[in-house]
């Protein structure tokens, strides 16, 4: 449940919690609990959740709106937002990041097979040192960072 402010018909504050109610209303005394509490002639009211729209979370955001009075019912709003294009390149940025962090650490975990003394034979190191060189070039991978496929690790 949540409470929002309203004077004439607008909101003023959303969301209300009871501490706001207790310092815009220092001589009411409030219970613990506004649950089921009529508090419209405080201008008070009570803000029926609304399920949150449907979005692309690649592109767009979802921020809860002020509000609204529909049908009588004061109804929570949300708005759709396409992320900017700074935001865009910052999810990117991002993800290029995580993807380069990974294929240091897969890179790492198989540094021995091209050490001299690796018990690998050499055909084996050259698979080794094929998988290498494709994880070294990923962020050059068609649908990098985000759809490109990774090496096959060798067995």
């Amino acid at each position: 449940m949540a409470l929002a402010l309203v004077e004439d018909n607008a909101v003023t504050k959303y969301p209300v919690g009871l501490g706001d109610l207790r310092q815009k209303f220092p001589n009411v005394s409030f219970p613990k609990s506004l649950e089921g509490e009529d508090l419209t002639s405080l201008g008070v009211v009570t803000v029926n959740d609304v399920d949150k729209p449907a979005f692309n979370s690649s592109t767009q955001k979802v921020e809860e709106g002020a509000p609204a009075l529909a049908d009588g019912t004061w109804k929570q709003t949300w708005n759709v937002i396409n992320f900017t294009a700074a935001e865009l390149q910052s999810i990117a940025d991002n993800a290029a990041a995580s993807v380069r962090e990974q294929r240091n650490l897969k890179l790492a975990a198989s540094d021995w097979t091209v050490l001299t003394d690796s018990p690998l034979t050499t055909a084996k190191k050259t698979t080794w040192k094929t998988y290498r060189t494709a994880l070294r070039n990923i962020s050059a991978a068609e649908g990098f960072p985000h759809t490109m496929e990774w090496p096959t690790e060798p067995s």
